[in-house]
């Protein structure tokens, strides 16, 4: 019997809040707005004067932009039309440069273990399926002959594959990109004060505004949608979080989650069931937890410990917390 696990989507809605116990200077409107994006629950909050709602507006144009840039399933898509090609190079936008570029340098960072050429196998695993099944021996070895990031090459914005089967998969960088470029977008706009939560990818925008730090709760896996396992404190930083209890299901006691290892076509085996990055930049602490998820906790752990400014809380199997500060 299988066991299908996901999230359920919540409507949006904005509201408008005075902001109490703040000096006279730092006097405000919070400004709130849930929305659905990406395939996960936006939450957006930050603090401005009565050009707020313009901010939120953009905020919220910009994801449906980039929904129709990165969606790996609507035909209209730039992402989709590059993955059902008629030719070897294709000229590709910025925003796909950007990300196919950060790809290709994790991919060489994990050794292979994180590659953006794995759509193939994202479409054998379907997760998203009201009856989600096991694919075969022989679908996973065929889909696996074409997952291999080192077949990709981008000079400029001209994107190159040597094989016509190979398809990217971006999902994993796409809102840590849209955070980064929300964040951008309002600070240039006086915002001082926020919090952009892209389902489990949160990057603030300085401290709150009684000037002190966020304080973001990490669900602990597995458990009921609110058990915290760690809090931390934050200012003017991201904190985002990977995990294999975020989407899977489950099949004669065994766990199949989202988490695909490229060499295997199965999902990640590692001693790890979630990650959290603490840094400056979303994308970043994207591309980082899936890595170190994928990694494991000691090769996880070496990768951390060689970057400057970066954190990581590894919630080992079983619940066990590891941190690296």
């Amino acid at each position: 019997m299988i066991k299908k696990y996901q999230l359920l989507p919540l409507f949006a809605g904005l509201t408008a809040i005075f902001c109490t116990g703040c000096s006279s200077a730092e006097k405000q409107i919070s400004y709130e707005k849930q929305l659905l994006y990406f395939d996960t629950i936006i939450q957006l909050q930050f603090y401005a004067n009565e050009s707020g709602g313009e901010l939120m507006e953009y905020c919220e144009q910009l994801c449906a932009d980039y929904e129709k840039i990165f969606s790996r399933t609507d035909p209209d898509s730039e992402l989709y039309k590059i993955n059902h090609r008629t030719a070897s190079s294709v000229e590709v936008s910025d925003e796909i440069a950007d990300l196919i570029a950060t790809g290709l340098m994790y991919y060489e960072i994990s050794e292979g273990t994180f590659d953006i050429t794995v759509a193939p196998l994202s479409d054998l695993w379907d997760f998203k399926s009201e009856d989600p099944s096991l694919p075969s021996e022989t679908e996973i070895t065929a889909a696996l002959s074409h997952v291999n990031a080192s077949s990709v090459s981008l000079n400029g914005n001209l994107l190159t594959f040597r094989d016509e089967h190979t398809m990217l998969d971006l999902g994993a960088l796409v809102k840590g990109y849209a955070a980064d470029h929300m964040k951008e977008y309002l600070t240039a706009n006086g915002v001082t004060s926020g919090n952009l939560n892209l389902g489990g990818n949160v990057l603030t925008i300085g401290s709150k505004p009684d000037n002190t730090p966020w304080r973001i709760g990490i669900q602990m896996p597995f458990d009921s949608r609110g058990t915290l396992a760690d809090v931390v404190e934050v200012s003017d930083q991201t904190v985002v979080s990977s995990g294999i209890y975020e989407r899977y299901f489950e099949k004669d006691g065994i766990v199949y989650h989202h988490i695909l290892d490229p060499h295997t076509g199965y999902p990640t085996n590692q001693d790890v069931w979630g990650v959290t990055i603490i840094c400056d930049s979303s994308l970043t602490g994207d591309a980082l937890s899936t890595t170190c998820l994928a990694l494991g906790y000691e090769r996880g752990r070496e990768l951390i410990e060689s970057l400057e400014d970066t954190e990581a809380i590894f919630i080992l199997k079983g619940g066990e917390i590891k941190k690296t500060f």
